[in-house]
């Protein structure tokens, strides 16, 4: 249940990221659309960002975490390779993952107690 919650939170981040009109849009105007896109950017995220992060360690030491912001630019541009998410360049890309961290850990914090029971 925590995992459905999860996705849905995921989901509502990215659909306000692409409301926001931030270097990121979809393609369909579709619930279907968001919530896969939603699904295969938690997919994403669950295996090959962690690996890119381990691959970038030492840099993302020397930039003091920033480099973050181009892994994060980077697993949405997967996700954009596969999923009707369309891009606006290389600025576009860290502007919406910057944008969308931001709004999916804000509502994670907000509905932090509520899905966590689950």
């Amino acid at each position: 249940m925590a995992l459905l919650w999860r996705w849905a939170l995921n989901a509502v981040a990215l659909w306000l990221t692409v409301e926001l009109n931030v270097g990121a849009s979809l393609a369909g105007d579709s619930l279907g659309t968001l919530l896969v896109t939603a699904l295969v950017l938690g997919l994403v995220n669950a295996v090959l960002r962690p690996v890119l992060i381990l691959v970038t360690l030492p840099l993302t030491f020397v930039t003091f975490g920033a480099f973050l912001l181009v892994v994060n630019a980077l697993s949405l541009a997967v996700v954009a390779a596969i999923t009707p998410l369309e891009l606006a360049g290389v600025g576009g890309a860290i502007l919406a993952a910057l944008v969308l961290t931001i709004v999916a850990s804000l509502l994670a914090r907000v509905a932090g107690p509520t899905w966590r029971r689950l």
